[in-house]
């Protein structure tokens, strides 16, 4: 019995003395104990170690807020009659999506976009109504064809960045963009400012429409009709849940 009891100690002591060289170890190093008694080397019991644990930041999760976001597609013009030399400004009224933001592994961060195609409206106040009705008809029936591809979706697959300051970063968010039934990977420069419980995303991209079989005008009216790239903007607000 006795012998138990000095092998017990034994334990015991060999465990006190594993925690005290972890918590030296990590000292300067910015680890976070869930006990209060962490300047203490006096363990008394194996139960007792198992209260020192690490302390991880959470992954934030936000959901985006089209009414208070803005996305809009750049189109430089070389169209033709009366919209000769005005560029377009077509807006994504309506799209859904969540991003996942880690501080603590900016890598195991994401982002997932859908918008409607059929939400997509000329905004450029060079246009008056009646021609922004002309251009929103052929955005429809000869350019986006949101009747055939309702959706246009982005889903993040690699992310990589670094803390700027404060609640900011500055990632490169990488995934596969899909429009007009066309998947091809593109890479977007973002930056994120955290505030409380929003986020806000800004940034923009290019892509080449012909990389994704878009028309550029209608053989009929030939009035929306732009270069090949296609220049989006964004201002993404998102709400943490």
């Amino acid at each position: 019995m006795k012998a138990m009891k000095f092998l017990g100690a034994i334990v015991v002591i060999a465990m006190a003395v594993s925690v005290s060289v972890y918590r030296i170890d990590h000292a300067g190093r910015g680890s976070t104990f869930a006990s209060p008694a962490a300047s203490s080397l006096d363990i008394s019991s194996a139960h007792e170690a198992t209260k020192y644990v690490l302390i991880a930041p959470a992954a934030q999760r936000y959901i985006l807020d089209a009414s208070q976001s803005k996305f809009i597609a750049h189109a430089l013009a070389g169209g033709l009659l009366w919209f000769k030399g005005h560029d377009h400004l077509v807006a994504v009224r309506d799209f859904t999506g969540e991003a996942q933001l880690d501080p603590a592994a900016l890598s195991a961060s994401s982002l997932q976009i859908n918008a409607k195609t059929a939400s997509m409206v000329e905004t450029s106040s060079v246009f008056t109504d009646q021609q922004k009705q002309i251009i929103n008809k052929e955005l429809r029936e000869i350019v986006l064809l949101p009747d055939q591809y309702p959706d246009i979706i982005f889903k993040s697959t690699n992310v990589t960045g670094k803390s700027v300051a404060g609640n900011q970063y500055d990632l490169k968010i990488g995934g596969n963009l899909t429009l007009h039934g066309v998947t091809r990977a593109i890479t977007i420069p973002t930056k994120v400012t955290i505030s409380g419980n929003q986020m806000r995303a800004e940034g923009d991209f290019s892509i080449n429409r012909s990389d994704f079989g878009v028309k550029a005008t209608s053989a009929f009216h030939g009035l929306v009709r732009v270069r090949d790239k296609v220049k989006f903007s964004f201002e993404i607000v998102g709400h943490q849940q």
